[in-house]
């Protein structure tokens, strides 16, 4: 297959697909490598020795086998791979080991690819077969290193020394894998951190834009609602003559229509990140102007302010300014004159009381988009809202601690 083709089939594969095979790739072509170095290091070390020429018949049996055990470490590391390579680097081990101590060479058994061998199962082995394994790497580590230095039943002092060199290549295969483990899981818990602040920053964006929508919604309905409220005065003031009517509606017409540009003005400064010139959000300061443009459009409101007026936060005094805006607008929508609002500072908590004749109430069957909106805001600051017809009084009361914000 020719490189071109190659590249095709695997753009047809997925990314996370193509990324494994080069890691297979370049993990097998290492394997290979170091495969090769410990086959000509160990066998040149045989030489040195002088194994060849102390006797060429054995010596070239130990070579091949050498360099086939070696070469073996270039195997998939499977369970049976990686125990079958150590079992059999520790026979050849133990066999060089004989060699040398039977024609008394004195340099030091060929052991590159019995190190390999020991980092390799305590890398890739787990449970009984791992603790098998370097069990049997340590005994022949101890049985060739005593033999070649020849205190094989003099010195069991140099014993511990003697299984070192196949218990620490093991135990650094272990490590190995346990440090890579652990990085692993930090990776982990890092991609999870990353999706919990991705799925969270969405919630976020869910919730402004929740929000953006409540105030646009109070804002039309507020503004809209008195606007057609004074357009069917003016039209009624207009069929009976009544000039002075007419001009009193058309100039609330007027009025209600720039408040309402006013506030989708500071709705869209703010979606767009403007700071709108300095200007604040609206907050329960403003209940005059408020209650003065519904009595304009025709509903009567007593105010009734207990308490001090503590230092609200301006989320909390912005989002109660909207509730008492929906409120009042319900109230001019379906209810009738007076409406009496209240509005009460404790030490901890803010509670809003309006109530109205009842004039024409939505049924229960379709919820009121303005009610289901107070109830949104007002639990997000941890408040409770409590509805409903007491006697011939519509009634609402909202309640939210001022700490919640």
């Amino acid at each position: 297959m020719v490189d071109g083709e190659r590249a095709g089939v695997d753009s047809d594969r997925p990314t996370g697909v193509v990324l494994a095979m080069d890691v297979t790739r370049s993990l097998a072509r290492q394997s290979l490598v170091v495969a090769v170095v410990a086959a000509m290091v160990d066998t040149a070390q045989l030489v040195l020795c002088g194994a060849f020429g102390t006797s060429p018949a054995l010596a070239w049996p130990l070579a091949i086998a050498v360099v086939t055990v070696d070469l073996a470490l270039a195997a998939a590391p499977s369970t049976r791979a990686v125990v079958a390579v150590a079992v059999a680097q520790a026979v050849l081990k133990v066999g060089i080991a004989v060699f040398a101590h039977h024609h008394g060479l004195p340099a030091r058994v060929p052991d590159v690819g019995f190190l390999v061998a020991g980092y390799r199962a305590g890398a890739w082995l787990g449970g009984f077969a791992s603790v098998g394994t370097v069990t049997l790497l340590a005994a022949g580590a101890a049985v060739a290193n005593l033999l070649v230095g020849g205190i094989l039943s003099r010195d069991w002092r140099l014993f511990p020394l003697a299984v070192a060199g196949g218990v620490v290549p093991w135990l650094v295969g272990r490590y190995t894998t346990a440090r890579g483990a652990y990085i692993a899981e930090l990776e982990q818990r890092e991609r999870l951190r990353q999706q919990e602040q991705l799925a969270a920053l969405d919630r976020a964006l869910v919730d402004e834009r929740e929000a953006i929508a409540r105030d646009l919604h109070d804002v039309i309905t507020h503004h809209v609602s008195a606007i057609g409220i004074h357009a069917g005065a003016a039209r009624i003031a207009v069929s009976h003559s009544d000039s002075a009517a007419t001009v009193r509606s058309l100039t609330a017409v007027e009025t209600s229509s720039r408040a309402a540009m006013v506030d989708l003005r500071r709705q869209l400064d703010l979606l767009h990140g403007r700071d709108d010139g300095g200007q604040r959000q609206p907050g329960l300061v403003d209940i005059d102007d408020l209650v003065q443009r519904v009595g304009e459009a025709g509903l009567t409101v007593r105010v009734d302010i207990s308490g001090e007026p503590p230092v609200l936060p301006e989320s909390l005094d912005v989002m109660l300014y909207r509730v008492v805006q929906e409120i009042l607008t319900n109230a001019l929508r379906h209810g009738r004159d007076p409406a009496r609002l209240e509005i009460r500072y404790g030490p901890t908590r803010v509670q809003v009381r309006e109530s109205n004749p009842v004039g024409h109430v939505v049924s229960s069957e379709n919820p009121h988009r303005g009610l289901d909106g107070i109830r949104r805001r007002v639990e997000l600051f941890g408040g409770t809202v409590q509805s409903g017809k007491i006697g011939e009084r519509w009634e609402i009361l909202v309640s939210v601690p001022i700490g919640a914000a």
